[in-house]
Order: structure tokens, then C-alpha cells, then sequence
């Protein structure tokens, strides 16, 4: 759990500068019609970071194994309206998200991280698991955006 934690609020500290540093207009540009701009792809980040909430926390008190219910993700970013939000709107979404994320974590007892989610394929992974795929997910996303070089 440390580890992602720590991996989640080096992002929440560094990644906003990153952002600020790329002008608007680059970061709404579409690189083909079907594809998300890396404002979308923010955006995208903030619905993970929804989804993904609320199982941290019924995680802790619902019977387990815990149902891990797929999102569809293009009609969420479609219909969130993040390609027409300012992208400071998006960003202040995604800080304040992953902030709450983070304090949820800070409150998970260690014997809970052994807690067991059923995924839609049968396999069975723990709470452990769902957060640390989180931080990989968030990163992978972070450097289609930034680019490689995520941190300082």
C-alpha cells in the first residue's frame, strides 16, 4: 500500500505543473476523430478515479467476494462533457478525485488489503491488487499525456 500511495500523491503534486505547461489547445487537439484528446484522457482518469472510489470503500464493509462492475468508458468520457470543459475544470476534477482517493487509502487497515474482488472473467484479486492496478493505470494514462519522463 505505501508504495502506491506514495506513487499517488508524487502525481497529485508533480503532474498538475506538467499540465499547465502545455497550451489548451494542444491538449484538446484530437489525434484522429475516434480518438480521446489528452483532455479527454484526463477526463477519463476522473471517471476511473469514481469508479474505482466507491469499490475501495464498499470493499471494507460489503460481503465478500466483492463484484468488480465494468464502466464503459467511451460513453463516460462522451457524456461527462470533458472535451468542452475549461481544462483547468478537468484538472481541478482530477486533483480533488485522486486527493479523496488517496484519503480513503490513508484509512484502509492492513487486514483489509487481503479483502477479494471477482473480476468479470472469474479471477479473483484483491483490494491490494485493485489499488495498485489504479496507480498503474493512472501512470500508463499520465504518460500518454506528459510523455515518459512523468516525474521530476
Amino acid at each position: 500500500m505505501k508504495n502506491a500511495l506514495e506513487r499517488l500523491n508524487q502525481a497529485i503534486a508533480e503532474v498538475p505543473a506538467k499540465f499547465r505547461e502545455m497550451p489548451e489547445p494542444e491538449l484538446s487537439l484530437r489525434p484522429q476523430p475516434e480518438k480521446w484528446s489528452r483532455k479527454e484522457i484526463l477526463g477519463h482518469l476522473c471517471d476511473s478515479a469514481l469508479n474505482n472510489l466507491q469499490r475501495f470503500v464498499r470493499s471494507q464493509y460489503e460481503p465478500q467476494p466483492n463484484q468488480i462492475i465494468p464502466y464503459t468508458q467511451d460513453e463516460w468520457v462522451q457524456l461527462m462533457g470533458y472535451q468542452e470543459l475549461p481544462f483547468d475544470h478537468v484538472l481541478m476534477l482530477w486533483s480533488s478525485l485522486n486527493k479523496q482517493v488517496a484519503a480513503v487509502w490513508e484509512r484502509i487497515p492492513a487486514e483489509r488489503l487481503d479483502n477479494v474482488f471477482l473480476l468479470g472473467d472469474g479471477q479473483t484479486v484483491t483490494l491490494q491488487w485493485v489499488i495498485d492496478d489504479y496507480v498503474d493505470h493512472l501512470e500508463h494514462h499520465l504518460k500518454q499525456i506528459c510523455g515518459a519522463e512523468l516525474y521530476s
